[in-house]
């Protein structure tokens, strides 16, 4: 058996030169989510077609893309997996691989960490496995396995390790996420310094900035940073959805809008994260009563074709705020009754998510979509302690914290959404941005004028 060792250090069943070098642009392209790596990935298995790993790697990009229309495409690299590791063996290492497909699969993400996991002990300096759980785990929320998975496998990379710079910056972001900012803002400077294309530790930091309230400070770091973003697939789209949550914090409207329209959806792809920075920024812009115009109609006809998706409460989600921003009520009850028949299903990880916290999520967005204020904070309300289990990450959550604490306001439960406001400030560390600053306001006037009336409808 022909073995390779590849840009981590690990071994792999690659014969030719050529398709050891692609495959090492794969691991690093996935690393740096640069959007050259599905191109590196079919180099590698054109001249390689029994590569076992490689086909389970093209099967979990699959599964991660989140799309229904997708999984066909990953079921039939899990078949060119097992039968090329029936014409041709392969290490236990690889074989984890292509079992975490398998479970993926079957819709047990949660059982694919644990292959993962099990990968990282034999093999710590394994990147590929470090990546593939911190991504994992992230669409699940579990920020607290992401930093342990990250702390587990620390010690054993050397400066010199070409994964170093990347685990630096998966690090500086499950810091992030378990509320760590300080240490997380320096890794996150450390992993650029190793790395320069690593935007994973860039956008790391630019949260950092985003849950202290220091939305200058964010501009700040991205300014002049562009080259560790511009190479990336559309995970660039996210890193400009930053910089314009940074600017509408500080009011600029303006500049909010010229990200929108000239980087943000410059491209109308239905990637469902490229929806959900989309959809995200419109409501928040027009919680602040920006008129957005008819930004939502692109959004609204992409995700009333996503009804029957599925595949992941966080971008059902989204949609909905597509759905009712424009106000579609036939697709956005499809949705409630699909979201509803998923949370039934007996197997599997997604239902317990469809379930808790999708179904009252989903009717709070609904009731706030068609004026119902009161119902709408209740169903979010309820929905709250579970929000964490739609994945994602708390900047991204934060939209659905708003339009609950906004219902709040219009439905005059004053009291309900100052405690919320407080657990809010206490999840960023004390810190406020101008968004709750304002809404402080709102309810000291409300108070002061005796009545919930005061709080404007719009």
């Amino acid at each position: 058996m022909n073995m390779k060792q590849d840009v981590f250090g690990q071994m792999n069943t690659l014969s030719h030169p050529a398709s050891a070098e692609a495959w090492d642009g794969v691991l690093l392209g996935f690393m740096a989510h640069a959007a050259v790596t599905p191109q590196h990935l079919g180099k590698v298995l054109e001249l390689e077609p029994d590569f076992a790993l490689g086909h389970a790697i093209k099967g979990l990009f699959m599964v991660l893309l989140g799309r229904r229309e997708m999984m066909p495409v990953a079921v039939e690299a899990m078949a060119a997996a097992n039968s090329a590791m029936e014409r041709q063996p392969v290490s236990a290492r690889e074989r984890l691989y292509v079992e975490a497909l398998g479970l993926y699969l079957a819709d047990l993400p949660t059982q694919a960490i644990q292959k993962f996991e099990e990968i990282l002990r034999d093999h710590p300096q394994d990147s590929l496995a470090m990546k593939l759980s911190h991504a994992t785990r992230f669409v699940l929320g579990d920020s607290e396995g992401m930093r342990r998975s990250i702390e587990r496998v620390l010690p054993a990379y050397e400066p010199d390790h070409a994964g170093r710079g990347y685990l630096l910056g998966c690090h500086s972001f499950a810091l992030e996420e378990t509320g760590a900012y300080e240490k997380a803002e320096i890794a996150g400077r450390q992993a650029l310094w190793m790395v320069s294309d690593d935007a994973w530790g860039l956008h790391a930091v630019a949260h950092v900035h985003e849950m202290t309230g220091n939305a200058q400070l964010g501009l700040d770091w991205l300014a002049g940073r562009e080259e560790a973003w511009t190479h990336c697939n559309n995970f660039r789209y996210h890193v400009w959805w930053h910089k314009a949550l940074m600017h509408l914090d500080l009011g600029q409207v303006d500049q909010v809008m010229e990200l929108y329209d000239n980087y943000i959806r410059q491209d109308k792809t239905d990637d469902y994260r490229d929806i959900s920075n989309a959809t995200s920024l419109l409501s928040r812009l027009e919680l602040e009563g920006v008129n957005v115009g008819n930004r939502w109609e692109e959004l609204a006809d992409l995700s009333a074709a996503r009804t029957e998706d599925g595949c992941l409460i966080f971008a059902d989600l989204h949609y909905l705020l597509a759905l009712t921003g424009d106000n579609r009520p036939e697709a956005t009850s499809k949705m409630l009754q699909r979201i509803q028949k998923d949370a039934q299903r007996n197997q599997g990880d997604t239902p317990i998510r469809m379930s808790d916290p999708g179904i009252a999520a989903a009717k709070g967005l609904e009731a706030f979509g068609e004026g119902r204020f009161g119902d709408a904070f209740d169903f979010l309300s309820n929905a709250r302690a579970g929000m964490q289990l739609a994945g994602g990450s708390h900047a991204q959550r934060d939209v659905f914290e708003r339009i609950t604490i906004d219902s709040g306001l219009r439905a005059g439960r004053l009291d309900a959404v100052e405690r919320i406001l407080d657990d809010r400030r206490a999840k960023r560390a004390g810190g406020e941005d101008n968004y709750a600053l304002a809404r402080r306001t709102l309810i000291d006037a409300a108070r002061h004028n005796g009545d919930a009336q005061s709080v404007p409808a719009e």
